[in-house]
């Protein structure tokens, strides 16, 4: 049975990156969990050079900081699996048609609603340390960024959303996702849950690789490692199957 768990939350008005203060952050020997709030966000970052545009004491940006040495360093893309979920499952309690976009955005039909960075520390081939930094857009209704589809949860609702209430769902979630986690035996339901949440999970539809080539793909498989596996669709009507990595490719919408 899983242990009661040690949860500290700090709250910061405001902060380069909730990501970066528990970089630097010392925790207590008996703690279990770190949330880190912020109202105000000035250089959230999201995978790669891309940055998080968060409107000050309109978004949720947090990060946490929690230690599930019971995973084994290859099968690491499991906590991605089961935050997305817990993400999906608590912002599923304000709106509906929301989905998993590969390998851990939170859409809402097509439109972006969330992002989340994870910075896992491996040691003796288990994840040591874990660090997962999420915005999510609550009541920001203009964006200036270069972001391509962002939607906030006020433009969906059409109405002004109370963060705490928003923040408290998602707690709850993560800690029962990360809960989960601790025993391998659910495991197999966490990468159901995931495959079956994904975004543009049937049909086929437009990707672009690395290269610059656009073609047209369904989805076959996301393996245990995180590893997307497309059925592409050739010009000369067979189908082949092709594997990619994170940032090797990206959906056009």
């Amino acid at each position: 049975m899983p242990h009661p768990m040690n949860i500290r939350h700090i709250h910061l008005d405001k902060v380069d990156s909730t990501n970066n203060y528990l970089q630097c952050y010392k925790h207590a020997q008996d703690e279990d969990i770190t949330f880190v709030w912020t109202d105000a966000q000035v250089a959230g970052r999201g995978c790669g050079a891309n940055l998080w545009e968060c409107e000050a004491r309109k978004n949720i940006a947090f990060s946490v900081l929690f230690h599930p040495v019971h995973v084994p360093a290859s099968k690491q893309f499991i906590i991605s699996m089961a935050n997305a979920l817990a993400l999906k499952e608590a912002l599923g309690c304000f709106t509906e048609d929301l989905t998993v976009k590969w390998p851990n955005d939170i859409y809402w039909k097509d439109f972006k609603l969330a992002g989340t960075l994870i910075e896992p520390s491996l040691r003796r081939g288990v994840v040591a340390d874990c660090i997962i930094g999420t915005g999510i857009n609550v009541n920001q209704t203009v964006f200036r960024s270069d972001a391509p589809n962002p939607v906030s949860l006020k433009q969906i609702c059409a109405r002004e959303l109370v963060r705490e209430e928003v923040a408290s769902q998602v707690t709850e979630r993560f800690i029962k996702y990360m809960t989960l986690l601790e025993s391998s035996c659910n495991w197999p339901s966490i990468r159901n849950a995931y495959r079956g949440a994904l975004y543009r999970k049937d049909g086929i539809h437009c990707f672009q690789n690395t290269s610059g080539e656009c073609f047209k793909a369904a989805m076959h498989n996301v393996e245990d490692d995180g590893t997307l596996v497309l059925e592409v669709h050739t010009a000369d009507d067979r189908t082949d199957l092709r594997k990619f990595t994170f940032k090797e490719l990206k959906y056009i919408i």
